[in-house]
């Protein structure tokens, strides 16, 4: 919870303020969790509280939630924010670039699944969209990815 409350809030303080938050609705509503799924339940609490903190302190903002969860660009059109290290950190600047091209639901499906480890379905559950919704941006976000590396002269590594 911790990581996604990270990349949601890009600051650490206000993650651990989060998860903390998420943590005691969670606790609250125990009675009306069915037993299914609990990361993705979880999850979604947390995203909810995250959602519900911005609206207080930031109510004209909230238009584009996803934009307020995922990394946005700066001036220079590289990702701004501490919690997207791993965009940033040891990746080698053509893949760096090459996530930094695809567009906010593409990057968001990348970076749940293939950085953060959800399942299909948990990210389904936390973007708020349908699990062939998921699976068709994530097919499409990889492949824009590698069309990009390729373009850049990296060959397709074999499986």
């Amino acid at each position: 919870m911790y990581r996604v409350a990270r990349r949601l809030t890009r600051n650490g303080p206000d993650a651990e303020d989060l998860v903390q938050d998420a943590l005691v609705r969670a606790y609250r509503a125990f009675g009306r969790f069915d037993g299914r799924y609990p990361r993705a339940w979880l999850l979604t609490i947390l995203r909810n509280t995250h959602i519900n903190q911005l609206r207080k302190r930031r109510p004209d903002l909230l238009e584009d939630e996803l934009a307020q969860r995922l990394p946005a660009r700066g001036e220079d059109g590289r990702l701004d924010g501490t919690a997207d290290q791993a965009f940033r950190g040891d990746l080698d600047p053509i893949v760096r670039d090459a996530l930094a091209s695809l567009s906010g639901n593409h990057r968001a499906v990348i970076a749940l699944i293939d950085l953060d480890g959800l399942t299909y379905q948990e990210t389904a559950d936390f973007l708020g969209v349908p699990v062939g919704t998921v699976m068709s941006r994530l097919h499409r976000a990889r492949k824009k990815v590698r069309t990009r590396l390729e373009a850049n002269g990296i060959t397709e590594v074999h499986r």
